[in-house]
């Protein structure tokens, strides 16, 4: 069996995240038992919700364990099997982690998938086609709801989900605007994505210039809101939201280093009568099937046209992790390990 590349999390952050809270080393593959199969991982994908379970702190899922493999979303072939599912060549995804090979359960319930890459990009099922495609609908369908016509906002606008997202709610006929940084991805947003307009947050980095942004963008204000970000964005767009708008909240990463994120006024939801709803994706397996379906067809149809950031080598994991976190990739953050 070959020997397997591993990065592990080494220690916790202590504020920021660094390259030293992360180690390289190099692993037996130990030989498959009966109903495993190994994994020759082809793309890792890097994820801002890693960054929450480098924490040891309570969060909807227990904290990324000192001394193992970083946990995380991988698709890659099929080398060996011992299971009768799969079969070597076969195109897969999973949970396979910061590591060159996995030996994986065959029967373990969502760690290993089959995938068509004859219509759809292999990276695509860790974007697109895959986790973060799916929390854009879910949050779109699910919570936000939205009705043809109304204005929505995400930020994050030009990630994996965000530009998910300008397809799914154009698909359901909705302005939509975005949020990101720096005229680069703004431009390629609304050229490329879909976006009708794009705000650039560098540009306006406190509450009443983004306030002021939102309205001249969303001048019938804001229906339903996607959120990545927190912080002051978010209190900008409170101040935008219409009477029983609706705020699906995935991600604040504006927090992810540990320290408190107030709400400056968070009366308006009472006042707006808004429903805001927290959700993880993947407590709701359930509904994948559809929004896979809808998210391969908008692929197939050239209507969701996501961007790439790859980075080449597992060594290189780590520096293109942190840099995803200060928003340095542009578009969907892969490690290409073939």
């Amino acid at each position: 069996m070959p020997r397997n590349p591993q990065i592990l999390l080494d220690n916790r952050p202590q504020g920021e995240a660094t390259v030293d809270n992360f180690r390289l080393t190099e692993a037996d593959t130990p030989a498959l038992a009966p109903g495993q199969v190994l994994v020759r991982h082809h793309y890792l994908s890097l994820d801002p919700y890693m960054r929450g379970r480098m924490n040891d702190s309570k969060s909807y899922a227990a904290p990324q364990p000192l001394g193992q493999v970083m946990q995380g979303g991988t698709v890659g072939v099929v080398e060996e099997s011992r299971h009768p599912r799969f079969q070597p060549g076969d195109s897969v995804v999973g949970m396979g982690g910061w590591q060159t090979y996995s030996v994986v359960d065959g029967d373990a319930p969502g760690m290993l998938r089959k995938v068509d890459t004859a219509h759809v990009p292999l990276s695509y099922y860790l974007g697109a086609v895959g986790m973060p495609g799916v929390t854009a609908w879910y949050g779109l369908d699910q919570i936000i709801a939205p009705k043809e016509g109304e204005t929505l906002v995400v930020s994050a606008a030009t990630g994996a989900v965000g530009s998910a997202f300008a397809a799914l709610a154009r698909a359901r006929k909705c302005r939509v605007v975005g949020i990101a940084g720096g005229p680069e991805k703004c431009a390629y947003a609304v050229k490329e994505l879909g976006f009708d307009h794009c705000i650039d947050y560098r540009a306006h980095p406190d509450v009443k210039s983004m306030a002021g942004a939102l309205k001249a963008a969303c001048p019938d204000g804001i229906d339903g809101y996607f959120e990545n970000v927190g912080g002051y964005i978010l209190d900008a767009v409170l101040l935008r939201m219409n009477a029983f708008g609706r705020i699906a909240l995935c991600g604040m990463i504006a927090g992810y280093d540990g320290q408190p994120l107030p709400m400056a006024n968070p009366a308006l939801i009472l006042i707006n009568r808004l429903k805001v709803q927290g959700f993880i994706v993947s407590e709701h397996m359930g509904m994948w099937p559809k929004a896979l379906a809808e998210l391969s067809d908008l692929v197939q149809l050239g209507k969701l046209r996501p961007r790439e950031s790859v980075a080449q080598g597992l060594a290189a994991a780590p520096e293109a992790f942190l840099g995803m976190l200060k928003g340095k990739n542009f578009g969907k953050q892969l490690v290409k390990l073939v």
